[in-house]
């Protein structure tokens, strides 16, 4: 059940005209009243054909007249319009239940409280059988306002309990983090010009596609004006950016003037101080390693930082959840550079996932975005290649973006964050889709060139041995035979297949995998991309480059000649 408060305005009979009247389409049937804060005496022009609209508005208007003549600055916000409508598998609610519903509804709103005698006046519509409205004057008879402060919160609440109690739809509870519901208006708006989205649905798309291409909330509205978004800045004397407004072309009022919407009013997470925070966040200090180690491509190293999440979902503390937090608003950004970047018959899936997890990207928890600086600069040099990524690589990326919205879905469970988990779980299956469109060349190509019966049964017995409880699941998975290219392709450049099955399974749980096979392909490729190196050689590297980090001098000042790095020869197999 969904009630959702409207606006107020200051023409009560203006709404009780829609009320009783036929609709914009003709949708009303049958108008009338189901219950009020004093049905007897109230004119119902729906069921009396001597009762008039002007009456009933009268009735309703009494305690704001009255105080409009007792003080000198009049009343004119005092129409309150709460819509309660039903889901359209719920069962037809009779009269009597709706009405004891309306009542519920401004009970909790703080509308009419029970046994408040001095309370709004306030009347219940019904003109179809899965709604009704409630229309309410917000004056009390002893002439004070009525307190609506998180009068929402209070009435979502309500229905919540309302579904509990009448076996209707269940909802999940709101937590103020959805973004602004289209009115009716804004949709026929959209109908009539033949624009799939509304103006703010469509201005959230864009603004959140140019979020990974900025370093700062100025280069995000210069890039928004270079993608033809009408944007009006709000500058301090100092010319300092205080706010700022977008609009889309062709969006006007009655009077012909532009349209613009706060970022605030598209969604929470898009105000400016929101937006700074993300792009404004300076850089942890890098360890002297991290540039020597990163990968060549923002490709691997998107899929390289997606390796280092690990929220924790029990007893976590607040910063930690800070943590965790940025972490998932920056793989939005993630998923969403990678759609605009990756091959145009990878996008639809890609972008659906990036709409899914807009939702999952924002909670009530702060998010520290220092912590994900690392996601942030993969998302935006994704977003800044001029080349696309070849079928694995892609594949990779996906099936780890994939493995990161699980664990997004698993955090906002933990946490009660039912929305988002909803949302993150949603992008789980666009995600799940891409990564398997994705893989699919490369599956033939490794299938292809299966290794000989002899290999297999030897790289079997490394799979029985590396993770024995997932062996049966991977050995009669239809994806085995490229799952033993990939671990003979590994073992020629040097690496350890029981090493890299062990790896890559601790990496990403198995149990929940519906294909174990396809994880271990993508994991073990981006992880065996380069022949294995040297451990003596890596480990006096190592030593070397920590002393000289630490300002110490080196132990031998003379070049010295280091050992070619040495691979494992393949084993021998018949």
């Amino acid at each position: 059940m969904i009630a959702a408060i409207k606006p107020t305005g200051a023409n009560t009979r203006g709404l009780l005209s829609y009320l009783y009247g036929p609709g914009r389409h003709d949708e009303h049937l049958d108008p009338h009243l189901v219950t009020g804060y004093a049905m007897l005496g109230l004119p119902d022009p729906g069921r009396d054909e001597n009762a008039t609209l002007t009456q009933l508005a009268r009735h309703l208007d009494e305690p704001v007249r009255l105080r409009n003549s007792e003080f000198g600055k009049p009343v004119t916000d005092h129409v309150w319009h709460c819509p309660v409508r039903a889901a359209p598998e719920d069962r037809d609610l009779s009269d009597t239940e709706w009405g004891e519903i309306a009542h519920r509804i401004v009970h909790a709103a703080g509308i009419a409280p029970d046994g408040d005698d001095l309370a709004c006046r306030w009347i219940a519509v019904r003109h179809a059988d899965d709604h009704i409205h409630i229309l309410a004057t917000t004056v009390r008879e002893d002439g004070r306002r009525p307190k609506l402060h998180d009068s929402g919160i209070r009435v979502g609440d309500a229905c919540r309990q309302i579904e509990k109690d009448y076996g209707l739809r269940r909802l999940k509870k709101g937590d103020r983090t959805a973004g602004h519901r289209s009115a009716q208006a804004e949709m026929h708006k959209a109908e009539r010009l033949g624009w799939e989205q509304t103006s703010r649905q469509w201005l959230q798309d864009r603004i959140r596609a140019a979020i990974p291409h900025a370093t700062s909330a100025e280069e995000l509205l210069a890039y928004l004006e270079a993608d033809d978004i009408l944007v009006k800045p709000r500058r301090g004397p100092s010319g300092d950016l205080l706010g700022y407004a977008v609009g889309r072309p062709g969006d006007l009022n009655k009077d012909g003037e532009q349209i613009y919407h706060p970022g605030g009013k598209i969604a929470p997470d898009l105000t400016l101080p929101k937006l700074k925070d993300r792009l404004e966040t300076s850089a942890p200090e890098e360890h002297p390693t991290a540039r020597r180690d990163r990968p060549t491509t923002p490709w691997h190293q998107a899929t390289q930082a997606l390796d280092t999440l690990r929220p924790e979902t029990t007893n976590t503390s607040a910063d930690e959840d800070a943590r965790t937090q940025a972490n998932i608003r920056a793989l939005g950004e993630l998923i969403e550079a990678t759609a605009q970047a990756a091959p145009a018959d990878h996008r639809a899936q890609l972008r659906s996932a990036s709409a899914a997890f807009a939702r999952a990207q924002r909670s009530q928890i702060r998010a520290e975005d220092r912590a994900a600086h690392a996601l942030r600069t993969a998302a935006r040099d994704i977003a800044h290649t001029a080349t696309g990524p070849d079928g694995s690589v892609l594949a990779a990326l996906t099936a780890a973006l994939v493995w990161a919205a699980v664990l997004a879905a698993r955090w906002h469970e933990a946490k009660g964050h039912a929305h988002q988990a909803d949302a993150a779980r949603q992008a789980v299956q666009h995600l799940q889709s891409a990564a398997d469109a994705a893989l699919a060349p490369t599956l033939s190509e490794l299938e292809a060139r299966r290794p000989g019966e002899g290999t297999r049964r030897t790289l079997a017995n490394d799979v029985r041995a590396a993770v024995p409880e997932h062996a049966e699941r991977i050995l009669t998975d239809p994806g085995w035979p490229a799952l033993a290219t990939v671990l003979a392709d590994a073992e020629a450049s040097g690496h350890k297949p029981h090493q890299l099955l062990k790896e890559a399974a601790a990496q990403r749980e198995l149990t929940t995998a519906r294909q174990p096979t396809r994880v271990l392909i993508t994991r073990i490729q981006h992880t065996s991309r380069n022949p294995a190196p040297n451990r003596r050689a890596e480990a006096a590297r190592l030593r070397s480059v920590s002393a000289s980090a630490f300002g110490a001098p080196s132990p031998n000042d003379q070049p010295r000649t280091t050992a070619a790095p040495t691979s494992q020869p393949s084993r021998h197999r018949r």
